[in-house]
């Protein structure tokens, strides 16, 4: 009878480049903070859902707040845009010919396809009204960041503007409005998002003002 030991084979552990384990350190927090608020995670529970210690979450983001600022910046923020609606080929989306409730069909369509980054939104949203809340001034002013991006571009607009200036109040509403509606979207009995904004969209983009710039 050999007296040598026998040795299980060791795993070796799965070396992930820095860009894939920074997406992974992401996701995970995108998933915690829709279910939970940002308060009610800390980097140890994003580390220990990952399977990495909390140092070397730290090494990817640096800071709670840090990770936030990616979270929100590099996730709901990064897609969904005015350039990849013109990217699309969809119509209303040509030069010349950009369409904004074309673009808001666009951008609803986007959103109902990533339910749990727009909890994310809508709870950071909420969450922000605390002055101490890192992105409590990104929120704040956020209404006058999406004018100004919005306003870059060279929309297809009724006759009786006399410049996309006037139709600031119409974009105010539409948002406010998409914003109510997709929080309605994630409650429960479920509505569909893409139908219940088709109902709304010819009271914001009324006929027979926006006929023909839709």
């Amino acid at each position: 009878m050999s007296t040598r030991s026998t040795q299980q084979p060791t795993s070796k552990r799965i070396r992930k480049s820095p860009e894939e384990r920074k997406r992974e350190i992401l996701d995970a927090a995108v998933r915690l903070i829709s279910e939970r608020g940002y308060n009610g995670i800390s980097v140890q529970d994003v580390a220990d859902a990952v399977g990495v210690t909390k140092q070397g979450v730290l090494r990817y983001i640096g800071s709670k707040d840090n990770l936030l600022a990616m979270v929100y910046l590099e996730n709901y923020n990064a897609t969904g845009n005015v350039e990849d609606f013109r990217a699309s080929g969809e119509p209303g989306s040509e030069e010349g010919n950009l369409r904004l409730p074309a673009y808001l069909r666009f951008l609803v369509r986007h959103n109902s396809r990533r339910r749990m980054l727009v909890q994310l939104f809508s709870i950071l949203q909420v969450e922000s009204f605390n002055p101490d809340h890192p992105l409590h001034d990104e929120f704040a002013t956020r209404q006058e960041s999406v004018w100004r991006y919005y306003s870059g571009f060279d929309w297809r607009i009724p006759a009786t503007f006399d410049s996309f200036d006037d139709v600031r109040p119409t974009v105010r509403k539409a948002l406010e409005i998409m914003d109510g509606v997709q929080l309605r979207w994630l409650r429960e009995p479920a509505i569909d998002l893409n139908e219940e904004w088709a109902e709304l969209e010819p009271m914001i983009f009324p006929s027979p003002l926006w006929d023909g710039c839709r």
